[in-house]
């Protein structure tokens, strides 16, 4: 009779085991979310558009539901809607969130709470993408939860786990997990994102 061995999968944290018949470890969520309202607005565009640079089409994060205190870990979301640039194209007649730009909502997170954190507006721009999973489609209409985890914090540079989920009918589904590394760079003059007074 042959022993049940643990398989080797890759997370957003690296090669874990994982016995037969359980997820792996990354199929959870970063953090606790008991007690944290996921309807609650903590900062809104105009506040996140203090830190971070991106508009237009490309800010892609609406909302910070939740922050730690410290900062290392918060939760933001994305509305997804039937008017964005990405419905008629990907794809036509099943338009999902394209999984490349679930990742830059995750990092628009990330490059928000390490900016308020520093209290330093530069351009944080992300550099690696370590171990992504996507779990689940994202559509219009639904709302595109992110959450993100601190793993180190550097004077100039960060890394830190994401997750993305939606919710249906009250219950949590993955959608996305990763690992991001990002750093700043001065912001061009004039850009608009210049350091709140």
């Amino acid at each position: 009779m042959s022993e049940s061995r643990p398989d080797k999968t890759v997370t957003a944290r690296g090669p874990v085991e994982v016995a037969p018949g359980e997820q792996p470890e990354a199929t959870k969520m970063l953090f606790d979310l008991a007690g944290i309202d996921l309807t609650a607005r903590a900062v809104g565009q105009k506040e996140i558009a203090r830190w971070n640079p991106h508009r237009g089409n490309m800010c892609l994060l609406d909302a910070i539901v939740w922050r730690s205190e410290d900062g290392s870990k918060g939760i933001g979301v994305k509305h997804c809607h039937s008017g964005e640039f990405w419905v008629a194209g990907h794809f036509p007649g099943k338009p999902l969130y394209p999984g490349v730009l679930m990742i830059e909502s995750g990092a628009q997170l990330a490059c928000y709470l390490f900016q308020a954190r520093r209290q330093q507006n530069v351009i944080s721009v992300f550099l690696r993408i370590e171990h992504a999973s996507f779990r689940g489609m994202v559509q219009p209409g639904d709302d595109l939860y992110l959450m993100c985890q601190d793993v180190k914090f550097g004077r100039r540079n960060f890394l830190c786990d994401l997750v993305g989920f939606t919710l249906d009918g009250g219950k949590q589904r993955l959608a996305f997990d990763a690992r991001i590394s990002g750093m700043t760079m001065d912001a061009p003059p004039g850009t608009g994102n210049q350091a709140p007074v």
